[in-house]
């Protein structure tokens, strides 16, 4: 069995848990700059690069994945959010980039395989790759609708380089996450595409769309319909929604991809939504009340955090899920669906 087969047998007897935040993990280690820039001299201040820590502070982010293993996690993500040469541009540290996503993978993977390993129950990885902070659907200039800070070809070039390290140093799966613009995910569904090619073998792809406003759009203005319909060909292990909001200002959204999308749905919402400091505030045994509904109604094959999650959240989680059957996939109708900001179904 492939890994991406080994994951769907798991998921029909099941519903699984990913991790929650690294983000939220790393700030109670309170790292000074020296801590994250290492015996690295890249002339920039490097406090705040999450990614650079599996490089500087390996220890930390070891035990970040040790503690969502433990508390019930099924799949571990890499950190490697911002490991890629736009968003590494901020910290001069674009020639690390490969080096650094080997190092996260390699972390996963020996955390994983050492679960695994203790209990028996298959463990999975997956190379978490962010939607950088450009954009290719929107310009950045007011004054120039027209202009845009990077074309297709570029960021599936950088998507690139990422993904073939991520796979190098052992991810089963290809998390496409936090997309903000459909375009932008396209960009990175083709560098895995392209990179499964080369490998001889197609790469397993979690794709998870960032809705951000409460109409159920995301920044290029695809509702999750729409979003769903122009990533479908892509054939995704799962498909779902993260970060955004808590989870009951996402569950209508996660009710209508439910009812849509005919593969696997993965979602990991906020610990609710930010106070005025930006912190989160929702414990675990909230979220957990909240993920035990949607269990209960048949929403989720795959459950996790997103912003302001610990592993305390995931525990709370798994006891949720416990004893509560997956979602059944939908047998969508045999039509033609195209995507505009809202999608497009031709019946004949």
């Amino acid at each position: 069995m492939t890994k991406a087969d080994q994951f769907r047998a798991v998921a029909a007897t099941r519903i699984l848990l990913t991790d929650g935040a690294f983000g939220t993990m790393i700030q109670n280690y309170l790292l000074d700059e020296a801590a994250y820039r290492g015996t690295y001299d890249t002339g920039f201040d490097q406090k705040g690069n999450n990614d650079l820590l599996v490089l500087t502070r390996p220890d930390v982010i070891d035990a970040i994945t040790r503690q969502y293993l433990q508390a019930g996690s099924d799949i571990v993500s890499t950190n490697t959010f911002n490991a890629n040469t736009i968003s590494q541009a901020d910290y001069g540290a674009e020639h690390l980039v490969r080096e650094m996503n080997l190092a996260a993978a390699r972390i996963a993977r020996r955390a994983a395989d050492d679960a695994q390993s203790a209990d028996g129950r298959p463990r999975f990885v997956a190379g978490a790759v962010g939607p950088t902070n450009k954009t290719l659907s929107l310009s950045p200039d007011v004054n120039d609708p027209g202009f845009r800070a990077i074309d297709f070809d570029t960021l599936k070039d950088v998507y690139r380089e990422q993904v073939d390290a991520l796979l190098d140093g052992g991810c089963d799966f290809i998390l496409i996450e936090t997309i903000f613009d459909t375009l932008n995910a396209k960009a990175g569904i083709m560098a895995v595409i392209e990179a499964g090619d080369a490998r001889g073998e197609p790469v397993p792809l979690m794709i998870s769309m960032t809705i951000t406003d409460m109409s159920g759009r995301n920044l290029s203005g695809h509702s999750v319909e729409a979003f769903w319909a122009a990533v479908r060909h892509a054939r995704p292990l799962t498909v779902g929604l993260n970060c955004s909001f808590g989870a009951p200002q996402l569950r209508p959204h996660v009710v209508a991809l439910s009812a849509l999308a005919d593969t696997l749905l993965m979602i990991y919402p906020n610990a609710g939504l930010p106070n005025e400091l930006g912190a989160y505030d929702e414990e675990p045994h909230t979220t957990g009340g909240f993920i035990a509904e949607w269990a209960a109604t048949g929403l989720i094959n795959v459950v996790g955090g997103c912003c302001g999650t610990t592993p305390g959240h995931i525990a709370a989680m798994a006891e949720a899920v416990r004893g509560h059957g997956p979602r059944t996939l939908p047998t969508p109708p045999r039509k033609m669906m195209l995507a505009g900001l809202e999608p497009f179904t031709i019946a004949a």
